[in-house]
């Protein structure tokens, strides 16, 4: 594939066909079923195809179809079993590769980036692409030093050409037709994540402004006996070379076939980073799908280390550490003190001052966003996460009256949808994490000894 399919036509089109392909696959199954087909294999080889199709047409387009399949991935957990169970390959895979770019592409990026002397610096570049994301893939490496004279292996992160042209194409054609994908991902409301890519894809382009994020973080987890940031060697407009990783898997093989104690470990390190992170930088990693974490076997063969890679999409914090006001929120709703939870919401603006609700209702509503505080470690499971997300989204159910009544600051959106992918990456796990002892520590405002 010479580049990203950029004509906006052909991407529209491709994507425009999803909702209608599903429609037509759902009208045929009803034809099977009326022929004496069995209604479960029918519905099976109609997710199955959905499945093939989807995660395909955003992994080839890549750019924000791409970047919007990677968000529906880190939700898997919240879908019904029936329906998740075929999509479960194609969203690792998904997580995890795409499409190559032809090298010789990424050569000429790198001298337009780099300058004709290019390959003084960099002395070697591996052909074939070890990772693909949605605007850009990664390539081994080797760096001279220009000052020693070291050379040390780094990854080389190259932008597709027209990245940001499919970018804004497909986000906006993604909001168009956000409504008529949703079928083919029930329980998942398809709006906000698109709207939350729309706002943050400009960022994601600026390679200088991700190398200074991950500057920031590497510094502040530099000697981090389990942690490992990758220091940034050099970066242009469109291309970031870091340090290498040794790196086996990411933590997209431990969902799929770790043992309890790998789970419950690398679940640990991840939620520690998702804190602490803001504690120690004023940032958040806002990235949290299974790709972006690195499994780092350990030399003696004991428990690994958990190397975060990709920093494009982070969110700038006031003040180091979550908003205080959070933990101080969840603290009240955890001690079941409905009164001042109501109060502290309107403060913050979660409750507008025309809104009414009763306390009773929205301590009910809360409930399960406390639960994993309230023991002294909380395990993790796609059958709770979908629990949640069936509650919320049935219109009979007294919590979805809840739900459509508050509001969102815009200061919290970003955090509240790192929060969920983070707690629905932990789902995937079904990882036990000590969540309380970890939020104490790093989660101003929250006390769990209210």
């Amino acid at each position: 594939m010479p580049d990203l399919p950029r004509k906006a036509a052909a991407r529209t089109f491709r994507l425009a066909a999803l909702p209608a392909a599903y429609a037509g696959r759902t009208a045929l199954g009803v034809g099977k079923r009326l022929g004496g087909a069995p209604a479960e294999a029918v519905l099976s080889e109609i997710q199955q195809r959905t499945a093939d199709q989807l995660f395909r047409t955003l992994g080839e387009l890549k750019g924000g179809a791409m970047k919007f399949g990677q968000a529906l991935s880190v939700l898997e957990s919240a879908l019904p079993e029936e329906m998740a169970a075929p999509y479960r390959e194609h969203l690792t895979r998904l997580q995890d590769s795409a499409p190559p770019m032809p090298t010789p592409m990424v050569r000429s990026i790198v001298a337009a980036d780099f300058g004709p002397d290019w390959q003084d610096r960099l002395v070697w570049l591996d052909g074939g692409p070890t990772a693909s994301a949605s605007i850009g893939q990664v390539h081994r490496g080797r760096w001279r030093d220009p000052g020693t004279g070291e050379v040390v292996d780094v990854a080389v992160k190259v932008q597709y050409p027209g990245a940001d042209e499919a970018l804004d194409s497909d986000l906006r054609t993604l909001g168009r037709v956000a409504r008529l994908i949703g079928p083919l991902a029930p329980g998942v409301d398809i709006k906000p994540i698109v709207e939350e890519i729309q706002a943050r894809a400009r960022e994601e382009l600026d390679y200088p402004l991700e190398a200074q994020a991950q500057d920031v973080f590497a510094a502040a987890f530099a000697d981090d006996p389990e942690i490992d940031v990758p220091e940034v060697v050099a970066v242009g407009p469109r291309v970031l070379v870091t340090e290498w990783l040794d790196s086996t898997a990411s933590l997209a093989s431990v969902i799929s076939s770790g043992t309890p104690e790998e789970r419950d470990h690398y679940g640990r390190i991840f939620t520690r980073f998702l804190f602490e992170g803001p504690a120690r930088t004023g940032l958040l990693h806002a990235d949290p799908h299974p790709g972006n974490f690195r499994i780092i076997p350990a030399d003696d063969g004991g428990p690994g280390r958990l190397g975060v890679l990709d920093y494009g999409s982070v969110a700038r914090l006031p003040q180091p550490g979550l908003p205080e006001p959070m933990g101080r929120l969840i603290t009240l709703c955890a001690a079941g003190d409905a009164d001042a939870l109501m109060a502290g919401l309107r403060q913050e603006g979660f409750l507008k001052d025309r809104i009414r609700l009763d306390p009773h209702l929205l301590m009910d509503y809360l409930a399960p966003f406390v639960e994993p505080t309230q023991v002294e470690a909380f395990r993790f499971s796609r059958e709770w996460m979908r629990e949640q997300f069936q509650r919320l989204g049935d219109p009979k159910d007294p919590a979805y009256t809840v739900s459509i009544k508050l509001n969102l600051p815009a200061s919290y959106v970003l955090i509240h949808r790192t929060w969920l992918g983070g707690v629905g990456v932990l789902s995937q796990l079904e990882a036990e994490v000590p969540f309380r002892a970890l939020m104490e520590e790093w989660v101003p405002g929250f006390s769990a000894a209210r």
